[in-house]
């Protein structure tokens, strides 16, 4: 099984070997899927294939919907051998998975398929004995690859830190690595999980397989770093990306996050600043950092957040998170907020200021009369005690708003 934008991951001929043998003995197909449920290597069919197979050997993935089934079985927090039951609607028999552990680290699943959930006491043994194997092969494997995620981290790190120094230097390293190319533009994506979510190997490797796709596509050339807090993503592309491109990755990579994670991760995306070069990628990390906290403020941005669409936004988003909080709603809003049709007045005020005090452009919106309309503002000004006709009090008043919008529950009052 394969997620949707990764192929199929060839395995080691060791570990091609292990799966072949075990799948003859058994008669049975087999495969091994790493931790985010991706097919790895597989045998060849023993008239037990079904639809999710067939199609993840044919398509290179299997359906998001299978994938995260079987990550709600709590397969990766298995400490023995189990079956998991099939799905019609999926097309899925039942299998028998083995987590395969070294060490105390999740490393992949064997699974066999077993359409009567029933196994012999010889088969379960040479169920157990392989996978021994395969654990002890892809452990080693496992230490190669996370040496080398381990040096693309460092050296993205490098490159979107402060030190001037050290970016220099990194630039220097990842070219003469030939990690970096000669692209003219930067694009920095960062990747935040809830609070709440731990951030082990799991929620590590769910991060990993939602940004390793967009490390080579045709338009970019990227490196991903995974630290403690988050995720991050710097891409080296011959053009800026246009905003349906952006918007596209986003989406996709935050569908694989939800994917590999379920709901509960909550992860937001921020998207930098299109720069042109990679001495600027800092500074799209910066912006970056920026987007994922209004994605993680405002509910309408579904997850994401989009530096060059923050508007003023991306000015108050850079305020201390201590210091956002209702305090910074202006006297008068909390004021109009507090009266009879407060709500109705709010949103008739955001309206008039969204356009410019035009009232044909305002009263068209709103769905009513002009007269209605010069009526809400003469109550709105009289409760405000601000004149709407004088800039700054239209300044304010826009300011508070937009303010409240970016509050947390937690913080107070919203108006």
């Amino acid at each position: 099984m394969t997620a949707r934008l990764q192929r199929a991951r060839p395995g080691s001929p060791e570990l091609q070997a292990l799966v072949d043998e075990l799948a003859e003995r058994l008669g049975r197909s087999v495969a091994v899927d790493d931790p985010l449920v991706r097919m790895v290597c597989t045998s060849r069919h023993f008239g037990d294939e079904d639809p999710v197979r067939i199609g993840t050997l044919l398509q290179g993935r299997a359906d998001n919907a299978t994938i995260r089934y079987v990550l709600d079985q709590g397969v990766t927090q298995w400490s023995r051998a189990g079956f998991i039951d099939g799905r019609d609607d999926l097309g899925l028999l039942p299998r028998y998975v083995v987590p395969l552990r070294e060490r105390g680290h999740l490393l992949g699943l064997l699974v066999v398929v077993v359409p009567g959930k029933t196994l012999a006491e010889h088969e379960t043994r040479a169920i157990g004995l392989a996978a021994d194997a395969m654990a002890a092969q892809m452990y080693g494997e496992q230490i190669a690859t996370d040496t080398r995620k381990a040096d693309e981290r460092d050296l993205v790190l490098d490159l979107v830190g402060t030190d001037v120094a050290a970016r220099t230097t990194a630039r220097r390293r990842g070219r003469e690595r030939g990690l970096l190319g000669a692209a003219e533009h930067v694009l920095v994506t960062v990747v935040q999980l809830s609070r709440a979510t731990e951030l082990g190997r799991q929620s590590e490797a769910g991060m990993w397989g939602a940004l390793e796709g967009f490390r080579q596509t045709r338009s970019a050339q990227g490196l991903v770093a995974i630290g403690k807090e988050r995720a991050t993503l710097l891409q080296l592309r011959d053009r800026p990306p246009g905003p349906d491109e952006v918007a596209s990755q986003s989406a996709r990579i935050h569908d694989e996050l939800r994917t590999f994670l379920g709901p509960s991760a909550d992860p937001v995306i921020g998207v930098g600043g299109r720069h042109p070069g990679l001495d600027d990628a800092w500074t799209s990390y910066e912006q970056a950092l920026v987007a994922a906290r209004a994605a993680r403020r405002l509910p309408s941005l579904r997850g994401v957040g989009d530096w060059e669409l923050l508007g003023e936004l991306a000015v108050l988003l850079q305020l201390p998170e201590h210091a956002l909080n209702a305090s910074l709603v202006p006297k008068p809003l909390r004021s109009l907020g507090e009266a009879h049709g407060g709500d109705r007045l709010r949103d008739t005020l955001r309206c008039f200021l969204e356009h410019a005090g035009s009232i044909p452009r305002t009263a068209d919106a709103l769905g009513i009369h002009r007269t209605s309309l010069y009526y809400r503002l003469r109550q709105i000004q009289e409760i405000t005690g601000l004149d709407l006709d004088d800039g700054a009090h239209r300044l304010s008043l826009h300011l508070g708003l937009r303010v409240g919008e970016l509050i947390a529950p937690g913080d107070g009052p919203v108006v």
